[in-house]
């Protein structure tokens, strides 16, 4: 009697547990399906997320970067020489990008002194520097460009007396950015630099090859 009993009760543990293992290994095959499938899809989210920012960096417009060459004031040790005064003005424009083209739709100049405008002029046609290139910008500022009288060329001799006569430089520019077919809003670009000539009216050789600030408004 025990017997039949102890039997009958394996029958049944054995109808239980081979459904409860047949569930427990359909649940685990489920579980990894699922968890490979999302490992995959977080590893191609991932991919595709490095692509973009790989794209975002090389695409991302970086500011033009200007350096002042030369800077030059003929005559400037002569006391009458305000009456023909000239401004010779070299700087470079480089475009620091390795996909974008610049367009500049207009650049005007502009010379300060002790921040009076002396006077301002158009330095270039409109052009398209391509990416990694740099552009030489060469104009002369003379008297139907430049507001010189017989004061302030005073004060250019007294300071020139000490060595150096310092000038503040603005270049105004609208530029667009390009990428193959697109092309950005426009932008107003300035960049700015202080310069200084000494005695003869050349350029002091600290101030050659300098760096210009550049921001837009």
């Amino acid at each position: 009697m025990c017997g039949s009993k102890k039997q009958a009760s394996e029958h049944i543990k054995r109808q239980h547990t081979i459904p409860y293992y047949a569930k427990r290994v359909r649940d685990s095959c489920t579980t990894r399906v699922t968890k490979i499938l999302c490992a995959i899809f977080l590893c191609l989210i991932l991919v595709v997320g490095v692509v973009f920012f790989i794209l975002w960096l090389s695409l991302r417009p970086h500011r033009p970067r200007f350096y002042i060459i030369d800077f030059s004031i003929p005559g400037l040790n002569q006391h009458s020489e305000f009456e023909n005064a000239q401004i010779t003005l070299n700087v470079t424009a480089r475009n620091p990008n390795q996909h974008i083209g610049i367009y500049y739709m207009s650049m005007v100049g502009s010379i300060f002194y002790e921040d009076q405008n002396m006077g301002s002029s158009p330095l270039m046609d409109p052009f398209y520097q391509e990416p990694k290139t740099t552009t030489i910008v060469y104009h002369t500022f003379n008297v139907a460009t430049l507001t010189v009288n017989s004061r302030r060329w005073k004060e250019f001799m007294d300071n020139r007396q000490q060595g150096t006569v310092v000038f503040r430089i603005d270049i105004m520019a609208v530029i667009r950015f390009k990428v193959s077919t697109w092309g950005s809003k426009h932008h107003k670009m300035h960049a700015n630099c202080d310069v200084a000539v000494g005695q003869d009216g050349s350029i002091l050789p600290a101030w050659k090859n300098k760096k210009c600030p550049v921001y837009f408004t």
